[in-house]
């Protein structure tokens, strides 16, 4: 406790804790806990876990979270006390162990997002499998944060979403390009075989489009057409286009050519 003398000759008692920790309530008309004087917004932090939503909060303190974090057991609990804190800048729910696909934690996401509409919320998980970031993506969630990352990852990531963009790891993002290419490669039954533009010119072969055309259509030379025909020819030791035809339908038959 301090007292200070105003300008007046009155003298004021400022009331001063410096090593309480955040409680989530007010003790006679003091703020107790680590904040910043002069935040503007609130980061609400959404856990039933006493002991995880208060290290959370810590840490994202240490960590340069520029705004003042206020760690709550349920929406019910900010509600409760929300007068009291600058307005919400952004809410982070920590799902722990539980999946997004589960039931009742749908109807926690759709009740969420549909109240905050103007704010993001962020899902802080132990779970980073493809499917279920999907899941919180469609759910509306502004960013999907895996509990593998260090912290300031996460204050990046909670800044993120608020400025208007998604996180979502980038393990996610390289699971996702892998099963865009597998996905891309079983769409493309000659892929063993070719590349992608041997592939083209030999569908086009198939249908019997003289080179000109084929070069016209692939935006090619029709130098370099006839010289994709000679690798298509050497890779099926076929002696003419003809034959490369001929070839082809018998080694795909399932892959048949579109007639124009």
């Amino acid at each position: 406790m301090h007292s200070t003398t105003k300008s007046n000759g009155e003298s004021e008692t400022v009331v001063f804790q410096p090593n309480a920790l955040t409680t989530g309530s007010r003790t006679s008309g003091v703020r107790v806990g680590y904040e910043h004087a002069a935040a503007e917004k609130t980061l609400l932090l959404l856990d039933a876990r006493a002991l995880d939503r208060e290290c959370f909060a810590h840490s994202l303190r240490a960590h340069g979270m520029d705004m003042e974090v206020l760690p709550c057991q349920s929406i019910e609990d900010w509600r409760s006390q929300q007068d009291l804190y600058p307005p919400l800048g952004a809410v982070v729910l920590n799902i722990g162990g539980r999946k997004i696909s589960d039931a009742g934690l749908t109807s926690e996401l759709t009740d969420l997002t549909s109240e905050f509409t103007q704010i993001p919320v962020v899902v802080l998980a132990e779970n980073d499998e493809l499917n279920q970031i999907l899941i919180a993506l469609e759910y509306g969630i502004r960013g999907y944060i895996p509990t593998s990352v260090g912290i300031d990852v996460c204050v990046e990531a909670i800044n993120l979403a608020m400025a208007g963009g998604t996180f979502v790891p980038a393990s996610s993002v390289m699971a996702m390009r892998r099963y865009i290419g597998s996905a891309s490669e079983a769409t493309r039954p000659m892929a063993g075989m070719f590349t992608q533009r041997q592939e083209e010119v030999v569908r086009a072969l198939r249908r019997g489009k003289a080179n000109k055309i084929i070069a016209y259509e692939l935006n090619l030379r029709e130098s370099t057409v006839k010289v994709h025909i000679r690798n298509i020819m050497k890779k099926l030791k076929a002696t003419n286009r003809t034959e490369v035809a001929y070839k082809i339908n018998q080694m795909f038959p399932s892959d048949t050519p579109v007639h124009e």
